[in-house]
């Protein structure tokens, strides 16, 4: 839906953060946006209502926004800002957040393409009217060393006492040595397998288990090992959409599903439901 940025030229744009039903117009005092020098408005689109800013089109050239990408501190703070109008009107109301930098050049041609999307803006607030999205990640048990491409750690044997040798002894291993250093390797990567399947496999249950409270569920790409620093396994990265009442049972099922299959979980939300917008 969104447009190619404007040219230099223009002197402004429309930025345009989300849209909501039109019962009553949204609080955004104390809501800047974006920009710093117009203030936040509204948009009539018929039975809907868009929330949106008039913003200068040279900061928003393809050439500045390409410039924008590579600062990450800059991009930070266009990030918090749109995402402060989408939560400060959501907090009023079901609301359909659009993309960061969704931007018209003008504000008929906004009012035409929003409308002509109408059908499917009603679609999806009514998906998610008092629902919000909960973030569920699972990481294995054991140490990373355990599952999946950590250092493998040797199995630990009782000590011996030293028994004086010859030079011509230390030169020879002990017989069966070879064999006995393979069996090892095997079971240690039997260990490792058995480990990684009791993993997917709680991975799986936190899945149907939380599934049954939610309306609807995503499942992510698993984060590698070292995503921001973190060594774990993580097995499960899902999004769930559940309703306001139900998020206290949510929680208490997380806390239970802890302690009865041992397996590291992280509940994050309640969000506002991007994913589950649909393509909008």
């Amino acid at each position: 839906m969104t447009e190619r940025s404007p040219k230099a030229s223009d002197t402004t744009a429309l930025y345009v953060y989300a849209v909501c039903r039109t019962e009553g117009s949204p609080a955004l005092d104390g809501v800047s946006g974006v920009a710093r020098d117009a203030p936040l408005r509204t948009l009539p689109l018929g039975s809907l209502t868009a929330i949106v800013q008039t913003v200068r089109a040279a900061e928003f050239t393809d050439e500045a926004w390409q410039e924008r990408l590579t600062d990450e501190p800059e991009l930070e703070r266009y990030a918090r800002a749109h995402h402060e109008v989408v939560s400060a009107v959501a907090a009023q109301a079901p609301t359909v957040p659009l993309p960061l930098a969704t931007l018209y050049n003008a504000e008929d041609r906004a009012e035409v393409v929003l409308g002509n999307e109408s059908a499917r803006f009603h679609a999806a607030l009514e998906r998610i009217a008092h629902h919000a999205e909960w973030g569920v990640k699972v990481y294995a048990t054991g140490s990373p060393g355990d599952v999946g491409g950590g250092a493998a750690q040797r199995p630990r044997t009782p000590s011996t006492p030293s028994i004086p040798s010859t030079p011509g002894d230390r030169e020879r291993p002990a017989p069966g040595a070879g064999r006995a250093y393979l069996e090892r390797k095997r079971n240690l990567q039997a260990r490792r397998e058995q480990q990684r399947e009791e993993s997917l496999r709680v991975a799986e249950t936190v899945d149907t288990r939380v599934c049954r409270i939610a309306k609807a569920s995503r499942r992510l790409r698993p984060h590698g090992p070292g995503a921001a620093g973190d060594h774990r396994v993580q097995v499960l990265n899902a999004t769930y959409l559940v309703a306001e009442h139900r998020s206290a049972e949510l929680e208490l099922l997380v806390k239970d599903l802890r302690g009865s299959t041992g397996a590291g979980i992280e509940l994050s939300g309640p969000w506002v439901p991007y994913s589950f917008v649909g393509e909008v």
